[in-house]
Formats: structure tokens, sequence, C-alpha cells
């Protein structure tokens, strides 16, 4: 798990069938001391986080395939919880 700020949307004219209905963030690692970590990457939100909220991501990816619903699906990343 790590921490990590939203810093927009993604959009996509065609996605993979396994991410409809599924919002696309773009969020930026953080490290402990919330300082960027490495380049900005694409989650699955299900909890409605918005931009600049703070967030605590998951890379397990075949925990994130099952929430999906499809052991094809190219997700990796997905939002775990939104701090306060």
């Amino acid at each position: 798990m790590q921490l990590g700020q939203v810093v927009g949307q993604g959009i996509a004219t065609v996605k993979h069938p396994s991410l409809q209905g599924w919002r696309l963030l773009l969020v930026q690692p953080l490290t402990a001391e919330r300082k960027e970590d490495g380049e900005p990457l694409l989650a699955i939100d299900n909890l409605g986080a918005g931009t600049g909220n703070l967030v605590i991501l998951c890379n397990d990816g075949a925990g994130a395939r099952e929430l999906v619903g499809s052991r094809t699906s190219p997700v990796r990343w997905m939002v775990m919880g939104v701090c306060d």
C-alpha cells in the first residue's frame, strides 16, 4: 500500500470491458513525508475520491482484477481508502 494524492481523472473513449463503470483517477504516489515518489499513475476508484484528496493505494493486481470481476483485466492499482 502507498499514500497518494489525486491530481486528476482519466477519461477514455474506449476502455477494456472490465473497466466499464469504474472511475479512473490520476494519482501521484507520495512518500511517508508526503514528497512525490515517482510518476503519476492510473487507479480505479469506487469510493468517490476527488482531485486533491489524499488516498491509500494498493498495487495488488490480483486483488484489483478480482474487484472488477475479470482475470484478464489490465488493472493494477486501486484506491483502498480516502484519508481524512
